[in-house]
C-alpha cells in the first residue's frame, strides 16, 4: 500500500512536466492518419448521464469492442465506463453499448508496475488494488483508437482492434517491474461466473476462457450460458507469473482452472519500454481466438491496425456527405453513425464456426452470425438505417435470427451471444424480417423466414394465447404490460399480413390483417388514450395515463401518454378515433405541454421529456412526426427542432438516455437528413427539417441521393416548398424506392409555418 502511495504522489507531484516523455515514448496516431470524415467521431458522446456508451476501440459490427472499464455494476456503468470516474480497473474486450442492463466485460487486462496486486479496489478507494487514477486530459478517444494515461503508474496504455482481435500498446515511465493483470472473473458482476481458466503456453503466448450465466434467460430445451475464450500473444518475453483462484495465490504452475480465477505476467521492460498484446476472442475455442488473432493482426504494427479500422470506420461514413459549416452539428451526425454500426456484433469466428444455441460449435453457411440485437430498441429506426447502410449486414442478420430460429424454436426477441434474453416485448425480428424482403434485399430464404414469423406469433407464451383468443391482452387475465403488449403485437403482426400479401397467402393475410388492429380493441376513443380492458370488455376504471409502473399500470417503460401514439401501421384510425386531424394535434400538442413530472415508480429509461413525450426512450420516437397525418406539419418541424437541437450534442452528456444499441443516434441520422421511418416497415420517410444545408447519401447501388436545405438557419426551420428532382412536390414522405433512385430533394425554408402536405 505504502509503494502505491509513494508512485501517486510522485506522478501528481511530476504533473504535466513529468509525462511529457511518457506522452511522446510511443508513436501517437497522427491527424494525417485519419482519413475524411472519421475526425467528426466522438466516442465520448454518451459516456456522460444515462447514455450507457463505451469510449473504446472498435470496428463496425465488431466482436471485439476493447475499451477501459471503470467499473462493473450498477446502472450508469453497464457499458463498464462513466465520464464521472477518475479510475480504471482495466480493458476488456466485449461491450455492450447503452444498453439499460450491463453484461459481457469478457477478459480484462491491465497493466501495473511494483507490487503484484488481485484485486482492483473500488471508485472510492483506488489504493486498494490494481486500479489507477487517470484524467480525461490524457484521454484520446478516436474511431478505432483510444489512449490514456494510467496516473499511478506513469504507463501510457493505447488501443486498437479489428473485428475479432484487440491490440494493446503500453509504454511504461520507469524500468521498474512491469505487471500484466489478466482478471477473466471481472464481467459485469450481474453475471454468475461458472467457471474460467488461465494457461501460459509459452513466453510469449497465454490462452484462457471464462463461462458464465449471465442476461440470458434459455428455455425448458437450451441452458443459457456465456462462454468466450482468448489467445493473447506478447512482444516480451515473460519473465515471471504467478496466479489466484478462487481465493489464493498460487506460484510456480503455468495453468489454472476454478471459478475466479486470474494472473499477474512480469516483464522486464528495462531495455524496451513497450509491451504489445495481440488478443484474439471466439465463443468457440482457444483454436478459434488464435486462428482469429493470427488473421487479423498478423505483425506487430500496432500504427498499422489503428489505420485499418480508421478506414474501415470512413467506409461506413462516406455514405453521407454533409455539407456545412456548424462543426458541433458534423460531429454529433456522425458519431451518431458510428454508435448506430457498433452493434449487431459479430458472433462468428474467421472461418465460419460460431457457438448455436444448444452450445455446440456450428458452422455458418455463407454469412456472418451477429448477435446483440436490441430489437425492442432497433426495428423502430436503427434496423431501417442499416437497409440503406449496410445492406449485406441486413442479410447476416436475418440469416442469424433464422439460425436461432432454428436451433432454439423462436425468432430473436433480445439474442446476446448464443442465448435469448427475452428482454423487453413483442417480436421485433419481424419487422426487421419484412422491411428488408419488401424493400428488395433478399439472401435469405423467405418462406423459412415466413414460417419462423408465424412460428413467433402463434405460441402460447407471453401473453399469446390471450391475443389469439380475444383480439387483445385482457389486463385482469395478463395483470401487467396488457395495453403495450397489444400494441406491439398488432403492430408485428400487421407487417406479417404485409408479407403475406406479398407472398399471395390470402389467410395468412386475411387472419394477420384482423391481429393487426388489436389496438382498437384498447382505443377508448371517448378519452383519447390506450387503456387496459379485461376479459369482459370493460375498461380499466383506476386508470391515470401518467402511471408508468406500479398496480394501476398496462405498460413497460412507459405510460398511456407515451404509448397511446404506438399505431405506425394505422395513424388514420388514431386520427378518426381521437375525433378528426384538429383534436389529433390538440392532443399532440398536449402530450407536449403536460406536466412532466412522472410517478416514483417510473423507470429511468423514462428521459429526455419535453412534457410527456420521453425522447430518452424508445415508444416516443416517431410521435414528433405524427403532427404531419394532422395536417400541420410546421408542428412536427418545431418538435424535431427542438429535439435535435436539445437533447443532442458534441458532449460527453450528448444523449438524454440510453443509446440502446443505436437506436437513439439512428433516430437522429435520419431526422438531421429531414425525414424518419414513422412506419419502420412501410418504406416511407416522413419529412421534418433537416439539420444540414446540404447533405449527399452515397448508396449501395452506386447512386446518390442529394438532400438541399435552401435558406436553412436556426430561425429557418420551416418547410415552405419541396422539389423532387426539380418538380413541386406534395407529399410529405419520399419512398425508399424513391431514395434508391438517387436525385435530388430541395427543401426552401422559411422562419414561419409555410407547406401542408398529403400524407396518402
Amino acid at each position: 500500500m505504502l509503494s502505491r502511495v509513494l508512485i501517486h504522489l510522485k506522478s501528481v507531484l511530476a504533473g504535466f512536466f513529468g509525462f511529457v516523455l511518457l506522452l511522446n515514448c510511443s508513436n501517437q496516431p497522427m491527424e494525417q492518419q485519419k482519413t475524411m470524415l472519421t475526425r467528426y467521431i466522438n466516442p465520448m458522446i454518451g459516456t456522460f448521464g444515462h447514455g450507457h456508451t463505451f469510449p473504446g476501440a472498435a470496428v463496425p459490427f465488431g466482436m471485439v469492442q476493447l475499451s477501459p472499464d471503470t467499473h462493473n455494476e450498477g446502472w450508469d456503468w453497464c457499458s463498464g465506463y462513466h465520464y464521472s470516474d477518475n479510475s480504471i480497473m482495466g480493458f476488456s474486450h466485449t461491450h455492450l453499448s447503452g444498453t439499460g442492463r450491463g453484461e459481457l466485460l469478457d477478459v480484462l487486462m491491465m497493466p501495473t508496475t511494483g507490487p503484484v496486486q488481485f484485486e482492483p479496489g473500488t471508485r472510492e478507494n483506488p489504493d486498494g488494488g490494481y486500479r489507477s487514477r487517470f484524467s480525461h486530459q490524457s484521454e484520446i478517444a478516436q474511431a478505432g483508437y483510444y489512449s490514456v494515461a494510467l496516473d499511478d503508474y506513469q504507463i501510457k496504455a493505447e488501443l486498437t482492434a479489428t473485428k475479432r482481435a484487440g491490440f494493446h500498446r503500453y509504454s511504461f515511465g520507469s524500468d521498474e517491474k512491469a505487471n500484466l493483470i489478466i482478471d477473466m472473473a471481472h464481467s459485469f458482476k450481474t453475471d454468475s461466473i461458472l467457471n474460467g481458466s488461465i494457461q501460459i503456453i509459452n513466453d510469449s503466448l497465454i490462452v484462457g476462457s471464462h463461462r458464465s450465466k449471465g442476461w440470458g434467460e434459455g428455455n425448458e430445451k437450451y441452458y443459457a450460458e456465456h462462454q468466450v475464450f482468448f489467445a493473447a500473444r506478447l512482444s516480451l518475453p515473460i519473465k515471471g507469473a504467478s496466479f489466484f483462484a478462487d481465493g489464493r495465490v498460487i506460484e510456480k504452475v503455468k495453468e489454472i482452472q476454478g471459478k475466479h480465477v486470474k494472473t499477474n505476467l512480469i516483464f522486464d521492460v528495462s531495455v524496451n519500454k513497450q509491451l504489445l498484446i495481440k488478443v484474439g476472442i471466439s465463443a468457440v475455442d482457444i483454436q478459434g481466438a488464435l486462428e482469429n488473432v493470427d488473421a487479423e493482426i498478423q505483425d506487430w504494427n500496432f500504427d498499422q491496425v489503428v489505420q485499418a479500422a480508421d478506414h474501415d470506420w470512413n467506409e461506413i461514413l462516406k455514405t453521407f456527405q454533409v455539407s456545412d459549416t456548424n462543426q458541433a452539428n458534423k460531429e454529433t451526425f456522425y458519431t451518431a453513425v458510428y454508435h448506430s454500426c457498433l452493434a449487431p456484433f459479430t458472433a462468428s469466428d474467421g472461418d465460419g464456426r460460431y457457438m448455436g444455441f444448444d452450445h455446440q460449435p456450428k458452422q455458418s453457411s455463407g454469412f456472418v452470425m451477429l448477435t446483440g440485437l436490441s430489437l425492442w430498441d432497433t426495428f423502430r429506426a436503427a434496423n431501417p438505417l442499416y437497409t440503406i447502410v449496410t445492406p449485406e449486414n441486413v442479410t447476416n442478420m436475418i440469416n442469424s435470427m433464422l439460425v436461432q430460429y432454428e436451433q432454439y424454436g423462436l425468432l430473436p426477441v433480445w439474442p446476446l451471444c448464443n442465448s435469448e434474453t427475452n428482454c423487453m416485448i413483442g417480436y421485433h425480428s419481424i419487422p426487421v424480417i419484412v422491411d428488408a424482403y419488401l424493400k428488395g434485399i433478399g439472401g435469405f430464404d423467405p418462406e423459412k423466414a415466413f414460417a419462423a414469423m408465424k412460428k413467433s406469433a402463434m405460441q402460447d407464451d407471453f401473453d399469446i394465447q390471450y391475443l389469439k383468443e380475444y383480439n387483445y391482452i385482457p389486463r385482469d387475465l395478463a395483470p401487467t404490460i396488457s395495453v403495450a403488449r397489444t400494441l406491439e403485437y398488432a403492430f408485428d403482426d400487421w407487417c406479417i399480413a404485409q408479407m403475406a400479401l406479398k407472398m399471395g397467402k390470402s389467410e395468412d393475410y386475411d387472419y394477420f390483417t384482423r391481429r393487426g388492429k388489436a389496438f382498437e380493441n384498447l382505443f377508448d376513443t371517448s378519452i383519447g388514450f390506450m387503456r387496459g380492458k379485461d376479459a369482459k370488455g370493460q375498461f380499466r376504471i383506476d386508470f391515470d395515463p401518467y402511471n408508468a409502473v406500479n398496480a394501476t399500470s398496462d405498460f413497460i417503460e412507459g405510460n398511456s401518454w407515451q404509448y397511446t401514439w404506438f399505431v405506425p401501421h394505422d395513424i388514420h384510425a388514431l386520427v378518426k378515433g381521437m375525433g378528426g386531424k384538429a383534436a389529433f394535434v390538440n392532443k399532440l400538442d398536449t402530450l407536449f405541454s403536460a406536466s412532466s413530472e412522472l410517478g416514483v415508480d417510473t423507470p429511468m429509461d423514462v428521459s429526455g421529456l419535453i412534457g410527456q413525450y420521453a425522447h430518452g426512450n424508445e415508444p416516443s420516437h416517431h410521435v414528433a412526426y405524427l403532427f404531419n397525418y394532422g395536417d400541420a406539419p410546421w408542428k412536427t418541424q418545431e418538435r424535431v427542432h427542438q429535439i435535435v437541437t436539445t437533447l443532442y450534442s458534441n458532449k460527453s452528456d450528448g444523449l438524454c438516455g440510453n443509446e440502446d444499441m443505436g437506436q437513439m443516434s439512428a433516430w437522429y441520422v435520419f431526422s438531421a437528413c429531414g425525414f424518419y421511418p414513422v412506419n419502420p416497415a412501410d418504406g416511407r420517410y416522413v419529412f421534418g427539417t433537416p439539420q444540414f444545408a446540404e447533405i449527399t447519401i452515397n448508396l449501395p447501388n452506386k447512386r446518390a441521393f442529394t438532400i438541399k436545405a435552401k435558406n436553412l438557419t436556426d430561425q429557418n426551420i420551416y418547410i415552405q416548398k419541396v422539389l423532387l428532382n426539380g418538380r413541386k412536390y406534395n407529399r410529405g414522405y419520399i419512398t425508399h424506392q424513391q431514395l434508391l433512385e438517387g436525385g435530388l430533394l430541395e427543401f426552401q425554408m422559411g422562419a414561419g409555418p409555410g407547406a401542408v402536405f398529403t400524407m396518402e
